[in-house]
């Protein structure tokens, strides 16, 4: 027996620790630059910064999908970077606390994608000092100019802070857990905004009313049950509202002239509510891809008079007959269709009515018309000239291939 215990307390003091050293993320002590090197990483603990700092550098990236982790931005960051730094990439890391940022006078972009900040902070200074008569006005500095900000995949819940960036052009916040659109009214100089994977529920025109210079708005993957709030988004070319909750497709009037591509997929959108007198229905001029795949469509009626549609994708619908499909027959600039996933595309001859519904079709589902298919063989489709000629093709490659199996086959008994 007292074998045995030696025995065990030799095989517990062989047994290595577990690997917690990320966990000892502690307090830094206050009055030092550096905590403990197991537990705090500063931007200039996992790469070498020149000091004094290269004033002809004006771009930083990190990314810590490679080495180590980033845990602080440090407050101090400014005192290792140039004077000059317009841009700042600080992505995948372990970032909780945005800090140091509001001495980065010229700072245009700002990257925090991945990481783990819950809270925007730091876009100015906190306190406003007196000027001498001699020194550069620099209040406000460096949210007034931001151009592009992307914190992304983050766990953000309030998006107010963002309203000091007043010339901001490009805002990504995908990804996070906000639950109401904030901050932006002001921001007329927006081009594009990216909320995706939120958990927004309204579209709330006081905030996106003010963005009259907005082309490019993505919504998807949230909770909203009603487009709205875009009627004085005259400039808007692609708006997003994928994976919502969304049963018709409605308030498009500001969009006639500019909506170039719409995104609807994953909603719940059935013929009745595409055909909304403010949705689908409208005179769209310059409106060329449309996504509904996977929506309740039963026919393609709606798109009947979108003359200018390059890109129709309505997979995984309840399209079931070729008669359904009729419609599109005017669509003269139609290039490519998705309708697999659909009752129709059972159809033997699939490819081939659906390129006699449209003839000008360059590209069915995923695959080329009169391309080569996933096993080799060409693709159906083309005019009735041309179909006997590719049915002669089929038939030699299967006859080549079935002579190389019996070639090969027999290689193989002779061994």
């Amino acid at each position: 027996q007292q074998q045995q215990q030696q025995q065990q307390k030799v095989i517990k003091k062989v047994v290595p620790p577990l690997p917690l050293d990320w966990t000892k993320m502690a307090e830094c002590n206050e009055q030092e630059d550096i905590a403990p090197a197991d537990a705090i990483r500063y931007p200039w603990d996992v790469m070498e910064f020149p000091l004094p700092p290269d004033q002809s550098e004006t771009h930083l990236t990190i990314v810590g999908t490679a080495g180590q982790k980033i845990t602080r931005m440090g407050s101090n960051l400014d005192e290792y970077v140039s004077d000059n730094l317009t841009h700042l990439v600080l992505r995948s890391h372990l970032i909780r606390t945005m800090e140091g940022v509001s001495k980065l006078k010229h700072l245009e972009l700002l990257e925090l994608y991945d990481n783990m900040i819950d809270e925007i902070n730091d876009l100015c200074p906190g306190e406003v000092v007196d000027k001498g008569e001699d020194e550069e006005e620099d209040d406000g500095l460096p949210a007034k100019n931001l151009r592009v900000l992307d914190i992304s995949y983050n766990v953000i819940r309030d998006m107010n802070p963002i309203s000091q960036c007043l010339n901001l052009q490009e805002l990504y916040i995908a990804q996070n857990k906000i639950k109401s659109i904030r901050g932006i009214g002001q921001l007329t100089q927006l081009r594009k905004v990216d909320l995706g994977a939120n958990r927004i529920r309204f579209m709330e025109e006081e905030e996106l009313s003010g963005l009259i210079n907005l082309e490019e708005l993505w919504l998807g993957k949230n909770k909203i049950e009603h487009i709205g709030g875009i009627s004085k988004l005259t400039k808007l070319r692609r708006l997003d509202v994928q994976s919502n909750r969304l049963t018709s497709i409605e308030n498009l009037e500001g969009q006639v002239d500019t909506l170039e591509e719409l995104y609807l997929a994953h909603n719940g959108i059935d013929v009745e509510g595409a055909k909304c007198p403010t949705g689908l229905a409208l005179p769209f001029k310059q409106l060329n891809t449309i996504d509904m795949s996977r929506n309740r469509l039963t026919d393609t009626s709606p798109f009947a008079h979108l003359t200018s549609l390059n890109e129709l994708w309505i997979s995984g619908n309840d399209i079931k007959t070729f008669d359904d499909v009729e419609y599109i027959r005017s669509l003269v600039e139609l290039d490519g269709v998705y309708l697999e996933y659909n009752p129709v595309a059972s159809d033997f001859e699939y490819r081939k009515k659906l390129v006699e519904i449209v003839p000008n079709l360059t590209q069915i589902d995923a695959t080329m018309v009169g391309g080569i298919g996933q096993h080799g063989y060409l693709t159906g489709g083309g005019s009735g000239d041309n179909l006997l000629e590719r049915m002669r093709q089929m038939q030699d490659q299967v006859i080549q291939k079935a002579a190389a199996e019996t070639e090969a086959s027999g290689s193989k008994e002779d061994e």
